[in-house]
């Protein structure tokens, strides 16, 4: 999908609609771990994922630069270590000269300061004041770190076949063949969802909304009967 058409696209939506999106879908939903968060809250990012496998030294990065496409999204793999920053306020501004999107970490950051005046769109584990505490070719088992090869983040693998998504909530990761798929159900979604919260405004509840004594009658006579099937049938899209 062009990065610009994805941008316009994932403003009208939230991460929430697209992990339930990709339920529709039937893609399994790679959430990030919970405390892959913004530097600065508000921040949303939309990308395609340009892998980069930290190895204590800036060239990494360089080079991932030299070969992303303008609005892709630098993903780093640090192994989400808790005891060194890899990215700080220059790599931010070299992502952001080279028409990135953004960054997200598995690891940390600092210049926390500066990161948020550049306002390029980072998410990270946290923040920590020292950079790299060493810089050994086989730290992370390769003895040729190569910024072309898949980056983990917690339990996932993701690449350029992936596109990262990144809002208030978090981050996760979409098979690119599947982003289109997603995203519409992710919009009738929102649409149906927005919906119901106006009838709750005006006074309907969303218990009479989705039926929910006509589903508990007929949960007695049918345990079976699941609250997700019923409210398939009804036209309701509540995941949680």
């Amino acid at each position: 999908m062009d990065p610009r058409a994805l941008q316009e696209r994932f403003a009208a939506v939230t991460t929430a609609h697209i992990a339930d999106g990709c339920l529709r879908a039937d893609v399994p939903v790679r959430c990030g771990p919970t405390g892959l968060q913004a530097v600065e809250p508000g921040m949303r990012l939309a990308g395609r994922v340009a892998p980069a496998r930290h190895a204590g030294s800036v060239d990494v990065f360089l080079e991932a630069f030299e070969r992303a496409e303008p609005g892709d999204v630098l993903v780093v793999d640090n192994g989400g270590r808790l005891d060194e920053s890899c990215v700080g306020d220059l790599v931010t501004l070299e992502a952001q000269a080279a028409g990135l999107a953004g960054m997200v970490i598995w690891g940390l950051h600092r210049d926390t300061v500066e990161l948020r005046r550049i306002g390029l769109p980072v998410f990270s584990l946290g923040r920590i004041p020292t950079g790299p505490l060493d810089a050994a070719p086989n730290r992370r088992g390769s003895q040729t770190p190569q910024s072309t090869r898949p980056a983990e983040v917690g339990e996932w693998t993701v690449d350029d076949g992936d596109v990262v998504l990144g809002d208030d909530d978090g981050v996760l990761f979409v098979p690119a063949d599947r982003l289109d798929e997603v995203l519409g159900h992710a919009e009738r979604i929102r649409d149906t969802e927005g919906a119901q919260a106006e009838r709750i405004r005006g006074g309907r509840t969303l218990r009479d909304q989705v039926g929910l004594r006509d589903y508990l009658e007929r949960r007695a006579q049918d345990p079976d009967y699941t609250f997700r099937r019923h409210l398939r049938e009804v036209g309701g899209e509540i995941e949680v």
